[in-house]
């Protein structure tokens, strides 16, 4: 794949951040977009304003991909209008912060189903279909925290790094099939996420140093058409890589530990301050 004009891309999660950004993004340069995430009223903004902007041809499915077997009723629906994706961005995806024992076990099977076992199920209905044309493949939104352990993020970061080794291994699998496969791993982003993980409003969007959602997509489609296998946003992120070469994984996790645990406690302060936000 040389660029995106013309190609059928099924970007989850697109109402809002990286998402969102993906679909205007590949909308910019020509693609023809399904985009499906919770929230039908943000869908239909995102493909509203797309069209207008760029006269892009976007089918919306409102659906909760943290549902059992909703990946399935989504590729029905993809299928029912006669499409065939080209290029699959598995975006969709949440993360909560605190003790391991004090989320709830419902929140930590909603993160696994939503980050792991949703991307794999539409990876795994998606890629015989490009690898029968010999075209497209597949951009796995992880995160900078699937390679390191990170305490007070336990499930969070267990799943990303699942995402990460998933994406490298199927991209051995299928290197010579004509079919590429990404990892993106974004560190801290303006958008929505930080407020979801800590169960505060507007947490995170406002903290300078942060990559814009738009950048995060824009980089990982260049990377893609450059055939990287992963990429890491913004370069102060990509320290994270040395740090298995200047200490060990027991004084990673105890440091990582100790940062993660400040912020939890921030965020039960901010929360004690403002009782009822």
């Amino acid at each position: 794949m040389k660029n995106y004009k013309g190609v059928t891309a099924l970007v989850t999660g697109a109402s809002s951040g990286i998402g969102k950004a993906f679909a205007e993004d590949l909308a910019e340069r020509g693609a023809k977009l399904i985009i499906t995430a919770r929230s039908e009223s943000g869908l239909q903004a995102v493909a509203s304003d797309l069209r207008a902007r760029f006269r892009s041809e976007v089918v919306v499915i409102p659906l909760d991909l943290g549902q059992p077997g909703a990946s399935a009723r989504l590729m029905e629906a993809v299928h029912s209008q006669g499409l065939a994706v080209d290029l699959l961005v598995n975006n969709a995806g949440f993360g909560k912060w605190g003790a391991f024992l004090d989320i709830e076990p419902p929140s930590n099977a909603e993160m696994i189903q939503l980050n792991v076992t949703a991307l794999v199920e539409l990876t795994r209905i998606c890629l015989p279909g490009m690898i029968a044309r010999r075209k497209g493949g597949v951009i796995n939104v992880a995160s900078t925290a699937a390679f390191v352990p990170l305490p007070y993020a336990a499930v969070y970061s267990a799943a990303k790094t699942f995402v990460l080794y998933f994406s490298e291994a199927l991209w051995g699998e299928t290197r010579d099939s004509g079919v590429h496969v990404l990892a993106l791993c974004p560190g801290g982003t303006a958008s929505n996420f930080a407020a979801v993980a800590s169960d505060l409003p507007g947490a995170g969007t406002g903290r300078p140093g942060l990559d814009t959602a738009e950048f995060v997509a824009s980089e990982g489609l260049k990377a893609f058409l450059r055939r990287k296998t992963v990429v890491i946003t913004g370069k102060g992120n990509q320290r994270l890589l040395w740090l298995p070469r200047l200490m060990s994984r027991k004084q990673i996790v105890v440091a990582m530990g100790e940062r993660w645990k400040a912020v939890v406690d921030q965020v039960a302060a901010a929360r004690k301050a403002h009782p009822g936000v």
